[in-house]
């Protein structure tokens, strides 16, 4: 019996065309990619307790191109004015995503409802280039919400909440995922998300199983399969510990963009590729 036998039928329902002009979508999220994101290459992942305004500046400074918030859960943002406060404050001080220093950033939220999800990426249209959709966590705390990755089957709703967010807010809409074992499904998987409308969508080469001690190496082959089968932007993640693997993983898959997390964390220079001369020049 296929483990996937009882998803089947939702899968297929939620595979229809896109609701919107696919061709003027194509179009204006690479001008968008361009003009806006200024083709980013080097990006740093939502990292919770990590990624937050001072490492993203820091990240900057050694050539990051694009960074991510940490993950908000969307319930919590639109109903909670402390949570909003202490993690991205929608009143008095908005240094978060200031134009000035805090840009390209896209704000990622974690959600399961169709609601939460469209009125949190409303809320914070003006103070990002991009809301990303978390459909990648794969701890345990995110099953138990059923988010990230353990809604990774939930193709029906996942569809929903992006196209209703697209409605809702003026601001682009991406996605975060990781690959089923099935190849063909993975494919399916990111086919469903560029109709639902995504701008750009990041994969880490990873299974939701893939992680503490069974985290083994990411999956390079499939990232570069997702990449030759969407038009819009992809982002690869995965085994990104040094300047030189996000070469590699560059020419291996011909992605637009490269994503570290823990390798950003170990070395937030990681990117730079002129690192030894300015610390000789004490920089």
């Amino acid at each position: 019996m296929d483990k996937y036998d009882s998803f089947h039928a939702d899968w297929e329902s939620s595979e229809g065309p896109p609701n919107f002009d696919m061709e003027e979508h194509i179009r204006d999220t690479w001008s968008w990619f361009r003009d806006v994101l200024k083709s980013p290459k080097f990006v740093v992942a939502p990292m919770v307790d990590a990624s937050e305004l001072p490492w993203r500046v820091l990240s900057r400074r050694y050539s990051a191109e694009l960074c991510y918030t940490p993950m908000f859960h969307a319930a919590n943002y639109i109903k909670d004015a402390t949570y909003r406060r202490e993690n991205f404050p929608d009143t008095g001080d908005l240094e978060q995503g200031s134009p000035e220093f805090d840009r390209p950033l896209f704000v990622q939220f974690c959600a399961n409802d169709i609601n939460a999800f469209s009125t949190a990426a409303k809320m914070v249209e003006d103070r990002c280039d991009a809301v990303d959709l978390n459909l990648g966590c794969p701890q345990m705390i995110a099953k138990r919400g059923h988010y990230g990755a353990h809604m990774m089957e939930d193709w029906s709703n996942i569809r929903k909440m992006i196209e209703e967010a697209r409605k809702v807010a003026k601001v682009r809409i991406t996605a975060k995922i990781r690959k089923f074992e099935d190849e063909s499904i993975t494919l399916r998987y990111a086919k469903m998300l560029e109709n639902a409308g995504v701008s750009l969508l990041t994969i880490h080469g990873r299974t939701r199983d893939q992680r503490g001690p069974n985290t083994g190496l990411a999956d390079w082959q499939i990232i570069k399969k997702v990449k030759e089968a969407l038009r819009v932007p992809v982002v690869a993640n995965g085994n990104i510990q040094c300047l030189q693997n996000a070469i590699d993983c560059m020419e291996q898959t011909g992605v637009d963009g490269i994503m570290t997390a823990e390798g950003n964390l170990y070395n937030p220079a990681l990117f730079f590729w002129n690192f030894t001369s300015s610390l000789e020049d004490g920089n």
